[in-house]
């Protein structure tokens, strides 16, 4: 399955993704997409279901997500292009939930931003408590997976200290979406292409088969330190291809650019960069 949340941002609705990419309404099924309403959906014939007209808002395609845990420099080019040691373990760090936005949202910089970043991640929604999980069994504990833009501002990630969230929690920072794909609907998620342009630019092109540390590993490792809870995100790491790592000078965002990103099978972004706005005067910086 496909399942989506659309409509305007704070009042989205439940829906199914059928076969021809149509948003089909679930809010006569259940009251949002939920990890404990996926049961309810399995045996659901879509064409049974509305049909949303239109082209509405796609929001976070989960309600309820408690915490995002996500990964460092788990792609061995990018650690490199990052001029950073090749992790022996898992680099585990935090996102803030209200960096969470739609797919296709506006990414507003930080206040004062000189080095804003882009990442196309896997994200992993888990649907099974996870707590010293093996790694036989971790990919049993998925819900499903869904496309993440795990940006980031290098200065504040890596200049201010040495906490990588002052980087990665600001506001808008973690797109998710479209769709959250369920496992039976992606196959090998070990096996999937990954892609993101800026500027109609490619910049990144990767495949979550070179991962240092695949998914399995990756869940039962975090399950040893952070109790995973359904619906909470783990996003995976990144490719190659960041602003950053860009030669001979590094590229950064600004107000303007424009961001494309996709998956194989998980559905792709699109983002406008946009200049930061004092949240309740809404001037500019």
């Amino acid at each position: 399955m496909k399942l989506c949340r659309y409509g305007p941002a704070g009042a989205e609705k439940p829906g199914l993704v059928d076969h021809s990419s149509r948003i089909r309404d679930l809010s006569g099924v259940v009251a949002d997409i939920r990890i404990d309403s996926l049961a309810l959906l399995r045996e659901i014939d879509p064409d049974t279901l509305p049909l949303v007209e239109g082209a509405p808002r796609y929001g976070v395609p989960v309600a309820g997500i408690g915490k995002i845990v996500a990964i460092g420099l788990n792609y061995r080019d990018h650690a490199i292009e990052s001029n950073l040691p090749i992790p022996s373990e898992p680099m585990m760090f935090m996102k803030s939930l209200s960096s969470l936005s739609g797919p296709n949202d506006p990414v507003m910089l930080p206040r004062g931003s000189t080095h804003a970043d882009w990442e196309v991640e896997l994200g992993v929604v888990i649907g099974k408590r996870c707590q010293y999980v093996e790694r036989a069994e971790a990919l049993d504990h998925v819900a499903g997976y869904v496309l993440v833009n795990d940006l980031s501002e290098r200065f504040n990630q890596k200049q201010r200290g040495t906490q990588w969230s002052k980087g990665k929690g600001h506001d808008t920072f973690c797109p998710v979406g479209p769709w959250l794909v369920t496992p039976d609907a992606v196959g090998d998620p070990q096996h999937l292409a990954m892609r993101l342009d800026v500027n109609g630019e490619r910049m990144q092109s990767g495949n979550t088969r070179t991962m240092i540390f695949p998914l399995d590993e990756l869940i039962a490792y975090v399950s040893e330190y952070v109790t995973l809870e359904p619906g909470d995100l783990l996003i995976t790491g990144t490719p190659p291809g960041v602003g950053e790592g860009r030669k001979p000078d590094a590229v950064f965002l600004k107000a303007g650019d424009t961001m494309h990103l996709a998956i194989d099978g998980l559905g792709e972004q699109t983002q406008q960069v946009v200049a930061w706005q004092h949240p309740r005067t809404g001037a500019a910086a």
